[in-house]
């Protein structure tokens, strides 16, 4: 006789982090320093060496035919391209996850193309699917920022949920003088945070626990979201932390009233206490009204006594993250008008006495306007032999007199004293010329009588 025995239900959500691209990989290997526990690390890349680099246990490298191993030149399209080539291999590094996180940078090659397609098949294998990514920095060139929010509104249609983090937000925090490589650390860290305060809230057992089922039901389909965090210390720490969250910088000067959900991770040591949690609590759902369902957990830390780190996801927002923070919005183009319209734009009007339903679009009576051409072919002109000149367009008209062509002069008055001095002076100039032998013909025309 043959017993099957099922297999024993696992006690946690099974988590794995894809990083996509060069910057998903950077975020891979500072999650891995900073010991990141209970996710299993995934790197895929077309660049070969920098896969090489990665402290991921699995690494794949994406379009091994299409790239050889030479990267996606920035190029988003060679990167959907070399994701497709490896798809089944993507696809088995993630089948089993209950929870997926894609780490991208937007802007280059690889991530922005490779993202959404390693989002839509996450989701084909029944994960939930959260896209932590960065949008570059504006200094990075209009070129990148331009694919950057391409690649955001692909990946916005294949995740659960996106959480965008600009890089231009960090700027205030990392203060002048910082390095590149320093700021793009703190890019980085702040992918890690993300994962880590959903991560945390799953596996982590603390006072107040949250299960997967929980995080699900505030990030299952949700689209765009933000995240924000907060540390205090000291007296009142539970407050500014809580404030420091709600008007964090990665935030965009976004209000988070009017979220359908928010989940809050509580961090904090033994000495963390209830009224704190309550404190915290309370303060993010004043921010984030009535409507909207709060999830909390607290995680404890034994390495943050007298310290409190808030983490707050803010989901089912979507208009007000694309038009702020610059998610791509599909506006209509509008084709420019002739310069030469034959007609007016119709009016909706009813006039008096009109028999048709109210708004019925009525055209009124059209005045065409004519270009130079089209009244000389109205004429006829122009039906000739080809090159023959074009004969007037008053052709067949009587011309004008010469009287109708003469222009009319409005006579000035003279003084008496003016018109007798003109007079002797003309009879003087007439007397002179005929005494050197002038004819009358000869005179100017002015003087003669």
């Amino acid at each position: 006789m043959r017993i099957e025995l099922e297999d024993a239900p696992r006690n946690t959500a099974l988590m794995r982090v894809i990083g996509v691209g060069g910057a998903g990989g950077n975020a891979i290997n500072r999650m891995i320093d900073e010991e990141l526990e209970g996710v299993d690390f995934i790197s895929a890349n077309t660049d070969a060496q920098a896969l090489g680099q990665s402290r991921a246990a699995n690494a794949i490298q994406l379009g091994k035919k299409l790239t050889r191993g030479l990267g996606a030149g920035a190029r988003p399209g060679i990167g959907r391209q070399a994701v497709a080539e490896d798809a089944d291999e993507v696809r088995t590094a993630l089948d089993g996850a209950d929870l997926v996180f894609i780490a991208a940078g937007m802007g280059g090659g690889t991530g922005t193309g490779a993202a959404p397609v390693v989002g839509e098949i996450a989701r084909e294998l029944g994960a939930l699917t959260i896209a932590v990514v960065t949008r570059p920095f504006s200094f990075e060139g209009k070129r990148r920022m331009r694919q950057a929010e391409q690649g955001l509104a692909e990946l916005r249609r294949t995740v659960d949920t996106m959480i965008v983090v600009p890089n231009d937000r960090l700027l205030p925090v990392v203060g002048k003088g910082t390095t590149f490589t320093d700021a793009l650390k703190k890019a980085d860290e702040v992918l890690l945070n993300a994962t880590r305060g959903i991560s945390d809230l799953i596996r982590v057992s603390g006072d107040v626990n949250v299960d997967f089922a929980d995080v699900r039901t505030v990030m299952s389909s949700c689209g765009a979201a933000l995240m924000g965090s907060g540390f205090g210390r000291g007296e009142d720490r539970a407050l500014k932390a809580a404030q420091d969250a709600i008007t964090s910088p990665l935030l965009d000067n976004i209000s988070i009233l009017g979220a359908k959900g928010v989940l809050i991770n509580i961090t904090g040591g033994s000495d963390l206490t209830i009224d704190e949690v309550t404190d915290i609590s309370s303060r993010v759902a004043e921010e984030a009204g009535d409507e909207a369902e709060i999830i909390f957990g607290t995680v404890l830390d034994s390495t943050m006594e007298e310290e409190i780190r808030v983490t707050l996801i803010a989901t089912g927002f979507d208009d007000r993250v694309e038009r702020r923070a610059g998610s791509p919005v599909i506006r209509p183009t509008f084709a420019p008008r002739p310069a030469e319209s034959d007609y007016e734009e119709p009016v909706i009007r009813k006039a008096v006495g009109d028999s048709s339903p109210a708004g019925t679009r009525t055209r009124p009576e059209r005045m065409p306007r004519r270009r130079p051409v089209q009244a000389l072919e109205a004429t006829g002109a122009g039906s000739g032999a080809r090159g023959s000149p074009f004969p007037p367009v008053n052709a067949g008209t009587a011309p004008p007199s010469q009287a109708g062509l003469t222009r009319a002069r409005p006579a000035r008055a003279r003084p008496p004293e003016t018109r007798a001095a003109t007079a002797s002076k003309a009879a003087s100039m007439v007397i002179r010329a005929r005494e050197g032998g002038a004819s009358e013909l000869e005179l100017p025309t002015f003087i003669r009588r």
